[in-house]
């Protein structure tokens, strides 16, 4: 399965759900490819850390921000691995317009804030684009550094916003703003893998992966 995390609005938490993604599938025993295609790496940086490190699982990681690049190296090498996990820049990209045609998946951060929200029409516009050329491509925005409280109006407004867009599904997974899902990606490691562990990211991270890959 190909998975992209993707948006044309930077900031939003991508390499930090795509980091935590690919190393919680192979936790899981999957073969996983992690691929940046972001030119500043952050992904591969995230990597490099975990395997200067010492810790197992290795993740298999490949940093390609141009578009034709990406698309020959995943065509040539897809069936060498369970799960694909693509990282695109928060940017209009060559990379990201690869990705979309290349996936079964698009998951779409976005935070409750005004201009995350109004961004979902310009990536929309993108998976349009995709699915002209290529059929099954499923979409789903996902609220991520989400106000911690349980009734919080930014996150409720925020999750009816998605309504509007109709490229998307509002997946009901919630990823609340907790520092440790900064920490561990930041340490090339999953939530999972922290310690002390905090089990409410956990929980939440457990729950997004469930709805995503549904196996």
């Amino acid at each position: 399965m190909i998975v992209t995390v993707g948006n044309t609005k930077g900031g939003v938490g991508k390499t930090t759900i795509s980091v935590n993604l690919a190393i919680a599938r192979a936790l899981a025993g999957r073969d996983v490819w992690l691929i940046d295609g972001d030119r500043q790496g952050t992904a591969q940086t995230a990597i490099q850390i975990r395997s200067d490190a010492g810790h197992k699982p290795g993740i298999a990681c490949s940093t390609y921000p141009d578009g034709a690049t990406l698309r020959s190296q995943v065509q040539q090498q897809r069936d060498k691995f369970d799960d694909i996990i693509i990282d695109a820049g928060g940017r209009d990209s060559t990379a990201l317009r690869a990705a979309l045609v290349l996936s079964d998946v698009l998951l779409v951060p976005f935070q409750p804030r005004s201009y995350d929200v109004w961004a979902l029409d310009d990536i929309g516009s993108l998976v349009d684009e995709a699915r002209s050329v290529r059929d099954g491509l499923r979409c789903y925005a996902v609220l991520n550094c989400a106000d911690p409280g349980e009734n919080s109006t930014d996150n409720i407004e925020a999750a009816a916003a998605v309504a509007n867009v109709p490229q998307f599904e509002y997946l009901p997974t919630i990823l609340r703003r907790r520092k440790s899902f900064s920490n561990a990606a930041g340490a090339g490691l999953c939530i999972f893998e922290l310690r002390p562990e905090d089990k409410k990211a956990s929980e939440e991270l457990k729950e997004l992966v469930s709805n995503l890959f549904q196996d």
